[in-house]
C-alpha cells in the first residue's frame, strides 16, 4: 500500500487554529482571573500587589503592631511607625475593625466580614452577612437623599462600629448585629454557630447591643399593630452555652460594668439592674433581702436594692 502526501488546506487549519485559541485564552483567563473577595496583600512599596509571598511581609509578633483601617487594613510598627503591610479588597473600603483573640476581624462597606491574622498578614475567612451593606448605607431612610458624602462615611462608620462585637473567653467568636439578623462566628474557622431574627413587630438595635468577655446582649426594640412603642426585651448569646432572654422596657440601656458584668436601666420605675454574663444570671441588690441566699453576689458597683435603701 502506498501512503500519498497532502498538503493541508487552509480550511483544514481553522479547527486547529481555533482549538489553539482557546488554549491560549484560556490561559491568560487563568493567569488574570480576580483574586477571590478581591484580595490585596502588600509589603511597603508593593502595595496593590496581589498575594504578597512570605518572603515580601516576613512574619511579625501581633503585639508589636498597631492596626488601622481605612481604605484596607494598615499595619504599623509600634517601635517605628514604619508601615509593616497592608491588605485591602478591590472595590471595598474597611470601615471597623475590632480584635477576636489574636484575630483582627474587620467589617467592610459591602456587608463582608473578614477575620485577619496580624502576624503573618493571613486572610482566614470572609463572611457576607445579609442585609448589613444595606444598613450601612441607610439607603431609603427618612433624610438619607440630603446627607452629604462626608455624612454618608460618617454613618457608615459608626453603624459598622455598632454591629462588630466580639468575645474573647473561651473559644474567641464574633457576633454581627443589623436591625432584621444577628449572626455569631466561631473565628477558629469562621463556622456560623448561630442566626436569630427578631419576631413579630421587633427589630434589633445592634446601637445599644453591648458585649462582654464571655456574651453579646442584643436589645429589641418591638411596636404594636398601630405602631406605638411595647415592651421588647434583650437576647443574650453565647457559644460555650445556650443563651438566654431578658424582658425590657422598650427603652431600656445597658453598660458593661467589667468583663462579665452588665448594668440594665430599664426606666424610672424599674430599679436597674446588674446582669452577670459569666454565671448568666443576674446579680443580686446590694443590701436587699435576697443577698445572701443569691447566686451571684454583688461585688464592686452594684443596683439600688429593690426597697430604695442606698449600696453599701
Amino acid at each position: 500500500m502506498s501512503w500519498k502526501s497532502r498538503a493541508l488546506s487552509p480550511r483544514s487549519i481553522l479547527p486547529a487554529l481555533a482549538v489553539l485559541l482557546v488554549l491560549v485564552a484560556g490561559a491568560a483567563a487563568h493567569a488574570n482571573k480576580p483574586v477571590p473577595f478581591g484580595d490585596r496583600v502588600a509589603a511597603p512599596g508593593a502595595t496593590g500587589a496581589p498575594d504578597a509571598s512570605p518572603d515580601a511581609v516576613r512574619t511579625l509578633d501581633a503585639a508589636d503592631l498597631e492596626l488601622k483601617v481605612g481604605p484596607g487594613l494598615e499595619a504599623y510598627h509600634k517601635a517605628t511607625g514604619e508601615h509593616a503591610w497592608s491588605y485591602q479588597r478591590e472595590g471595598a473600603t474597611a470601615l471597623y475593625l475590632s480584635m477576636a483573640g489574636e484575630s483582627a476581624v474587620v467589617v467592610w462597606d459591602d456587608g463582608l466580614v473578614t477575620s485577619v491574622r496580624p502576624g503573618d498578614h493571613a486572610v482566614r475567612w470572609h463572611r457576607a452577612v445579609p442585609g448589613l451593606a444595606d444598613w450601612l448605607r441607610g439607603d431609603g431612610e427618612p433624610g438619607a437623599d440630603k446627607r452629604t458624602e462626608e455624612q454618608r462615611k460618617q454613618l457608615a462608620t459608626e453603624r459598622a462600629a455598632a454591629s462588630l462585637r466580639t468575645v474573647q473567653q473561651s473559644a474567641p467568636w464574633v457576633a454581627v448585629v443589623t436591625p432584621n439578623l444577628t449572626m455569631g462566628f466561631r473565628d477558629a474557622d469562621g463556622d456560623l454557630r448561630y442566626n436569630s431574627k427578631p419576631a413579630g413587630n421587633c427589630v434589633y438595635d445592634p446601637t445599644r447591643t453591648v458585649a462582654t468577655d464571655f456574651a453579646v446582649l442584643v436589645p429589641r426594640s418591638c411596636s404594636n399593630s398601630t405602631g406605638q412603642p411595647v415592651s421588647g426585651g434583650i437576647s443574650g448569646y453565647r457559644l460555650d452555652s445556650t443563651g438566654w432572654q431578658l424582658n425590657a422596657g422598650p427603652g431600656a440601656s445597658m453598660k458593661a460594668l467589667d468583663g462579665h458584668r452588665v448594668l440594665i436601666s430599664d426606666g424610672p420605675i424599674v430599679a436597674p439592674k446588674v446582669f452577670d454574663t459569666r454565671a448568666a444570671a443576674p446579680e443580686a441588690a446590694c443590701g436587699s433581702p435576697a443577698e445572701p441566699f443569691a447566686a451571684v453576689r454583688p461585688e464592686g458597683s452594684c443596683a439600688a436594692p429593690a426597697d430604695g435603701r442606698q449600696p453599701r
